[in-house]
């Protein structure tokens, strides 16, 4: 760890305040070290008599239980019951009689639902589909769990008996059928079908027991990327006359109730109408409140509404920072949800469902030198085209009097993804590094209302790519950056996106680091083996090769075929290794083109991953790798990027 004398930079809205002081850069580790207690992607579940709340350790793998009185949380299950891995949406589910916990984990080359035993601690797989379970639900009984599996080549409802682990297929169609949900009496499994393009959906009611399906509504125009999960769960009212369901038809992803007798006994009303995305709506034990969670700009907060309509009243709502994960309570007396900010991992709260102060149930704040190390980005915005591009600005804590720093544009995956208030790693280390960082949401983010989120369809590489050039412009007059020292990076899409400044932007940047990108649209649709990514390509860009229009705008989108343009120096990276299937590295092809055309590439992989790289000791190696790199073109400096640099000639 480096210690130098440098000066306090103290965030003020476009300028640094200057003091003398003793800092400490801040290792990956130190910067890893900000992690959740509280794993996976699902909310934590309620013990049904309400005496705990259980979620998966981010740390150790294992099940944990919280009193919502507080205290300390206790073990259920050390080590990792049944193999979960933390950071997967493992659906943790309660038994109704709370003797079962439910979850989703991987096996035999797919995910299946195993049951942990809450009174011996034992853990029991239960389906054994051989393929993915991608969504499931608990009967009001307890007896039987509706799921959703892709066992015969697309995604059907099935259900399997907990007793015995019966499984029995409920649908047979062709379209992807997914999350299944319950009557509140029991009697029917409610669905989601898919259309080919997975941009309609229709919500279809059928017997427990299987037989003819009744459509309950439709909705239209909502491209769901998440094979369903988009648009997730309808949940049907507890009196199981209404059911709540997501929509982008007023423009934003909003939540709406329907009468679950179909159209002609009502329309569609939206719970709570704003310009905001809502996510993860849950009804009330009683049915008559409506959480839901409302982004605007990043700032994710917590809100309840009566589902007659009326007041919506904001639980929570931070200044900076994401409300997540939200679940009422059995008695519907308190909801618990988690809370990060770009300077704290997530943990869990407890809030009263009529209001009043937050209660803070765990505790992964990190202190000391990594806390005052950390930086709290700054919320910028510049205008393109008509659009407002909205940016988080990470400015290192500490510079000389005079120093002007190198940037780093930081471009997100996608395209439809979204910056937003929660810890970010590659920023944070770079910043502590020395590096200005802006990371934009350009057109195409999500989060911003479904015209915004469609402004880059058939446009790949071009209008968004101006969003981020005119950042550039925008950060190069601040008096605290070096404007000839400008670098960008991204993952996948981000990577592409890095891919097209390479090649469409010439001159602009001075280094590149292309995380997991794809830069032949027209390759990535013949060989990619997902089929999310082709159906995304499909909806933004056209079905390939349909038409001479079609296969214009997928070479105008293929950043591959104008590398010979390219100035700025260079690297590829991407993981491999876990799955012989997944062996399509379209960095390869693009490291070697910008070979042939004589460029400045250097290019390195990571083991034991897919085509992206998760594992904790390939990130650190990575980010040590880009910061060689960053530092050999955007400081002149650093050996190691000299000896990348070199491994690419």
């Amino acid at each position: 760890m480096n210690i130098r004398l440098i000066s306090l930079c103290v965030a003020a809205s476009m300028s640094i305040a200057v003091a003398p002081v003793i800092a400490q850069e801040l290792s990956i580790d130190q910067l890893q070290s900000v992690t959740s207690q509280v794993g996976g992607r699902d909310a934590p579940a309620w013990a049904p008599d309400g005496s705990k709340i259980v979620y998966l350790s981010e740390e150790d793998g294992g099940l944990w239980a919280m009193s919502p009185q507080g205290g300390s949380p206790s073990r259920l299950a050390s080590g990792v019951p049944g193999g979960i891995n933390p950071r997967s949406n493992v659906q943790l589910r309660y038994s109704p009689d709370g003797r079962h916990i439910a979850f989703v984990k991987g096996a035999d080359g797919g995910s299946e639902i195993f049951l942990f035993t809450v009174a011996d601690k034992s853990v029991r797989r239960l389906t054994t589909q051989g393929a993915r379970v991608a969504s499931y639900s608990l009967s009001p009984d307890g007896r039987t769990i509706a799921f959703s599996s892709n066992r015969y080549g697309s995604s059907d409802i099935w259900t399997v008996s907990v007793a015995d682990g019966r499984m029995q297929r409920l649908t047979t169609d062709r379209r992807e059928e997914v999350f299944p949900s319950w009557t509140p009496d029991g009697a029917r499994i409610v669905y989601t079908r898919l259309d080919e393009n997975w941009v309609s959906h229709d919500v279809f009611a059928m017997p427990a027991a299987g037989g003819p399906a009744k459509l309950v509504l439709s909705d239209k125009g909502y491209f769901d990327y998440r094979q369903g999960a988009g648009f997730g769960y309808a949940r049907v009212s507890p009196d199981g006359n209404t059911i709540l369901f997501r929509s982008q038809r007023s423009g934003w992803a909003n939540y709406w109730v329907a009468p679950m007798a179909g159209a002609t006994a009502g329309a569609p009303r939206a719970i709570a109408a704003e310009a905001t995305d809502q996510n993860e709506a849950r009804w009330s034990p009683d049915g008559k409140s409506i959480l839901f969670l409302s982004i605007s700009n990043g700032t994710q907060s917590l809100k309840v509404v009566p589902a007659a309509g009326g007041a919506v009243n904001t639980l929570v709502n931070p200044d900076l920072g994401m409300a997540y994960r939200a679940e009422w309570s059995p008695d519907g007396q308190r909801i618990s949800y988690t809370l990060g900010t770009p300077t704290a991992a997530e943990d869990l709260y407890l809030v009263a469902a009529n209001g009043g102060p937050p209660r803070r149930l765990t505790n992964s704040e990190v202190a000391g030198t990594v806390a005052a190390g950390l930086v709290t980005p700054e919320k910028v915005s510049w205008t393109n085209d008509g659009y407002t591009i909205n940016a988080y600005l990470y400015k290192p804590r500490y510079l000389a009097a005079g120093e002007r720093a190198p940037v780093i544009m930081l471009v997100h995956g996608g395209p439809t993804g979204q910056f937003s208030d929660n810890y970010q790693l590659q920023p944070q280390y770079f910043a502590s590094k020395g590096y200005v960082v802006l990371a934009p949401n350009v057109r195409g983010s999500s989060g911003y209302g479904k015209k915004f989120e469609d402004a880059n369809n058939r446009d790949w590489g071009h209008g968004d790519l101006r969003d981020v050039v005119v950042g550039v412009n925008w950060i190069k007059q601040q008096p605290y950056v070096n404007p000839e020292r400008v670098g960008i990076t991204g993952i996948s899409y981000g990577g592409m996106l890095t891919m097209y400044a390479v090649s469409f932007a010439p001159g602009v940047f001075q280094a590149a680091i292309s995380g997991s990108g794809y830069g032949d649209v027209r390759e990535f649709h013949t060989k990619v083996p997902v089929l999310q990514h082709i159906k995304l390509l499909n909806y933004e860009l056209g079905h390939w090769p349909s038409t001479p229009a079609v296969d214009s705008i997928y070479r105008r989108s293929s950043s591959i075929l104008k590398v010979k343009d390219a100035t700025a120096p260079t690297m590829l990276i991407h993981g491999y290794g876990l799955d012989e299937l997944d062996n399509f590295y379209p960095a390869f092809e693009f490291a070697r083109a910008m070979r042939q055309a004589d460029k400045v590439v250097a290019y390195q992989k990571y083991p034991n991953e897919t085509y992206y790289v998760y594992r904790t000791d390939n990130t650190r190696q990575m980010l040590q790798d880009m910061l060689a790199f960053f530092d050999l073109y955007l400081k002149d400096q650093s050996a190691a990027g000299k000896e990348l640099a070199e491994k690419g000639r």
